[in-house]
């Protein structure tokens, strides 16, 4: 990952944390369940955005890498197979 990159995502990863403490603090708050509710879709629409960078980065360069090698393509292919599966619901009985 570039440093530049890299500097981008642990900035987002910093403001997904700060949104995680603020939701655990409106929780001992009590604060209004709705208001809970958005701060953690929030929270996990920046944790998204987090993921999304560190997937364009793997193709753009572990994956991309191994294209020229037949077997390396094949595990690579499966290995994002494996993350579609687990992490957008795509895949196997989808």
């Amino acid at each position: 990952m570039q440093p530049g990159e890299k500097k981008k995502l642990l900035s987002r990863l910093a403001r997904a944390e700060g949104q995680v403490s603020a939701i655990r603090r409106m929780v001992e708050a009590d604060k209004y369940c709705v208001d809970v509710l958005v701060q953690v879709a929030a929270a996990r629409g920046a944790l998204a955005r987090v993921g999304g960078v560190v997937l364009e980065n793997h193709l753009q360069t572990c994956v991309a890498s191994a294209l020229d090698d037949p077997t390396a393509r094949d595990e690579k292919m499966a290995e994002l197979m494996d993350l579609f599966t687990r992490f957008a619901g795509l895949g196997k009985g989808a």
